[in-house]
């Protein structure tokens, strides 16, 4: 990884179009496009004015990464539901939305740089969960929220047809220091085998490489 110099900010309304041609630009050289849930320009102006939180990052000036963290409000597939956060508490979560990174800029920890960002600027007051989706197998995008606390909750059809990962973390959870009671390692693309897991309460809490295959790791 390269030393990268760039600035962080939250973007405004007034720079929806440089955050359109973003995501157009990495749309345009996604290898598994299914791996993106990219958000019209409604939904970025819904975050933008106020329902969530966008940070850009930036080198002289131009725009070349941007992460996005959304108040889903009433969400009928709300995340929280999936992760089994209490009905209650559902207006206290906050999704890690899209990020988008400059092709050109991979490499540099860029998501995950935003991210950490973003996390330290949540308003702990209002908002107690993180949650957010993955594409099975889309191993960037998983690393960067492991790296971020997030969890595996659930695994199972979203957006209509789409199989993902449902993570979350809880900000006001204390680091726990006991071991789990039992841990369980089992290879990603065995998603019945995971469903069940979590289905018996079990959490997926890391993921490992071992030879040329992925493998989650499951703990309870």
């Amino acid at each position: 990884m390269t030393s990268l110099q760039t600035d962080i900010s939250f973007l405004t309304e007034e720079q929806l179009p440089d955050i359109m041609v973003l995501q157009d630009k990495v749309i345009a050289v996604l290898e598994k496009p299914e791996f993106l849930q990219p958000l019209t320009e409604d939904e970025f102006l819904n975050i933008l004015r106020g329902n969530g939180m966008m940070a850009g990052a930036f080198v002289e000036g131009r725009l070349i990464a941007f992460r996005a963290m959304l108040d889903p409000g009433d969400d009928e597939e709300h995340l929280g539901v999936d992760a089994g956060i209490p009905k209650n508490e559902l207006s206290s979560v906050l999704y890690s939305e899209v990020s988008c990174v400059d092709p050109k800029f991979r490499g540099n920890g860029l998501q995950t740089t935003l991210g950490k960002w973003l996390l330290e600027r949540v308003d702990t007051e209002h908002y107690r969960y993180i949650c957010s989706t993955v594409a099975p197998l889309n191993i960037p995008s998983l690393k960067d929220k492991f790296a971020l606390g997030l969890r595996i909750g659930a695994l199972k059809i979203k957006y209509g047809e789409k199989l993902r990962y449902i993570l979350f973390r809880d900000l006001r959870a204390t680091v726990q220091t006991d071991q789990p009671v039992a841990s369980t390692v089992v290879l990603m693309n065995e998603i019945v085998e995971q469903q069940q897991l979590l289905k018996e309460g079990w959490i997926g809490s890391k993921m490992e490489r071992r030879g040329n295959n992925w493998y989650a790791v499951y703990v309870k």
